[in-house]
């Protein structure tokens, strides 16, 4: 298992504010779905059917659902006697996922939230399993740890998170090095950066139970799986 310091050192930083990552994805929000929903549709449906595998009466929560895709998966997933949760710190985000679940129908199976997910609004232990998807990548390095804790605080105990996110494992090659100098150029849009997710996850005290590295465009993304303790 990496150490908690090497994970860090080994992660870029970001220098962005919280307002201002707020008004990036607010002014995003009406298109992002466009952007997001092909290219991460394989990867979700992966980390969904293949590792997090929802079920009926659940309580789940998403923090940064975006434009509310994986959110209404979500939402179906867990049935009438379920709940699926979101979190995300753009209003415009909050906005356009109201009304996707609105269309389909789904309100009554969901609750969103405007808020942070280093601090999250939720009781101790009151989820049975927490999802992000491209999300956890986008925290600087020293607030990953504390997303992870928020996120283990409240799940039950054998709670699962699963984490879908663009990876520095694996293959290094053009794509990984044009990406990277396109964030650093544009991270507005080009908004990811690759973490190591598994590291940091195992070093939030999970237990790594399901993990695969894929590809996007010739870009590592790994899925993580980890269970709370009892």
């Amino acid at each position: 298992m990496a150490g908690d310091e090497e994970v860090l050192e080994s992660t870029s930083r970001i220098t962005r504010s919280r307002e201002q990552a707020r008004q990036s994805y607010n002014s995003m929000s009406r298109f992002y779905g466009f952007l997001s929903n092909g290219s991460e549709k394989r990867f979700v449906k992966t980390a969904v059917e293949g590792f997090l595998k929802p079920r009926e009466g659940e309580r789940i929560l998403e923090p940064g659902f975006g434009s509310g895709q994986v959110l209404a998966v979500l939402a179906r997933a867990v049935g009438e006697t379920g709940k699926a949760y979101g979190i995300d710190i753009s209003d415009g985000m909050v906005e356009v996922t109201r009304k996707r679940l609105a269309r389909e129908g789904l309100e009554g199976r969901t609750e969103l939230t405007r808020g942070d997910a280093a601090a999250l609004p939720y009781a101790d232990g009151f989820f049975d399993a927490v999802f992000m998807s491209f999300t956890l990548e986008l925290f600087d390095a020293p607030e990953i740890p504390v997303v992870l804790a928020e996120s283990r605080r409240v799940l039950k105990g054998g709670g699962r998170l699963c984490v879908a996110s663009m990876s520095d494992q694996g293959r290094q090659g053009a794509m990984m090095k044009l990406y990277v100098w396109s964030h650093g150029k544009f991270p507005n849009f080009v908004d990811c950066r690759p973490i190591f997710a598994r590291g940091f996850v195992e070093d939030a005290g999970f237990v790594i139970t399901g993990y695969e590295i894929m590809s996007m465009w010739g870009l590592p993304v790994e899925i993580v799986l980890g269970e709370k303790g009892p």
